[in-house]
């Protein structure tokens, strides 16, 4: 009898698709998907992310970048940082003032939208605002061509959720299926690695195009699965949610945090001092959308993060955060 039931099963079940682990799928994608050039770039977001991400792909990939924010007062703080980040690699022989000249020459500050018209590819930096991102993705159905890919930098928002908002049918994928995460590392033109997530929309065109952009770029791509966190965040902000518990519960201070990381576990930064550096608001949002989406205790922002995000106390950007700048 039960031969007889294990037959009837093989002859009625349906034929199981094989399940790809990300490096199998990755891999697929390379073999069966062709990536798309990227001759222009847009970035949306003059901000230490966005800024970092336009300056290494107009260095590195050597593409024109058109740079959009809605405040000239932070397109003219990032521009002058630029200038910054170029007199220093000059001032170290890593390039040329001509090849300085070259770089800044391909950066296009704008605040019209528009203007992202023309591009082969978006790369979003704004904050971990959902309403704001998914504002900006609608925007983008109707601004960008039909081929042009659209990214986010989101380091915690689903990206399927991202990629619905640039249509009203969800059938309708000739948006969606271009929308897809590069994540990239902070500080930008140091860090390697960037983190690429595919929602479930994304077509395998859009996920080789993005892996073979960033790798001209000269980063080193690894993918993750559209989760709360991706990667990175999942498990870098609850290590650094749980530091500042320690200093808020009194079981160490700011210093002996940071040093007994450092020195005990061959970090370049402690996690208190890396936490002022991505800005703590960044780290509360992140916090809440794990703390929401996991629905597990364990994510729970510390009520010190809170407090000190309602004083202003974000960090190096606003001057102070745990330690003073």
């Amino acid at each position: 009898m039960f031969a007889l039931i294990q037959r009837c099963c093989a002859r009625q079940a349906p034929q199981q698709l094989p399940r790809l682990s990300n490096r199998q799928f990755s891999a697929s994608v390379r073999q069966h998907a062709e990536a798309a050039e990227i001759k222009k770039l847009g970035v949306i977001g003059a901000g230490q992310m966005g800024l970092g991400i336009a300056l290494v792909a107009a260095q590195k990939a050597g593409v024109p970048v058109t740079l959009v924010d809605n405040s000239q007062a932070s397109i003219d703080k990032g521009m002058k940082f630029a200038d910054k980040l170029l007199s220093k690699d000059v001032s170290k022989q890593r390039i040329s003032q001509d090849d300085a000249d070259a770089v800044r020459s391909k950066l296009s500050p704008t605040t019209d939208m528009d203007s992202l018209s023309e591009v082969d590819m978006v790369i979003e930096a704004v904050p971990e605002i959902v309403d704001l991102k998914t504002k900006i993705f609608s925007q983008l159905a109707s601004i960008c061509r039909s081929h042009t890919i659209l990214a986010t930098n989101t380091s915690s928002i689903s990206i399927t959720r991202i990629a619905a908002s640039t249509t009203k049918d969800p059938n309708d994928l000739s948006a969606s299926s271009r929308v897809i995460s590069t994540h990239f590392m902070n500080p930008v033109p140091i860090q390697k690695g960037v983190e690429i997530i595919t929602g479930l929309q994304t077509s395998q065109a859009t996920l080789a195009t993005a892996i073979a952009f960033c790798k001209a770029m000269g980063k080193i791509p690894s993918i993750s699965a559209d989760s709360p966190g991706f990667l990175a965040n999942r498990i870098l902000m609850p290590y650094i949610n749980e530091a500042i518990i320690c200093l808020e519960t009194g079981v160490g201070t700011k210093e002996d945090i940071d040093a007994i990381m450092k020195n005990g576990t061959n970090v370049p930064m402690g996690p208190l001092a890396l936490a002022d550096f991505i800005g703590l608001d960044t780290c509360l949002a992140i916090m809440k959308v794990l703390h929401q989406e996991m629905g597990d205790s364990k994510y729970r922002p510390s009520v010190l993060l809170g407090k000190m995000v309602d004083a202003g106390w974000l960090g190096k950007k606003s001057g102070k955060g745990f330690y003073d700048y």
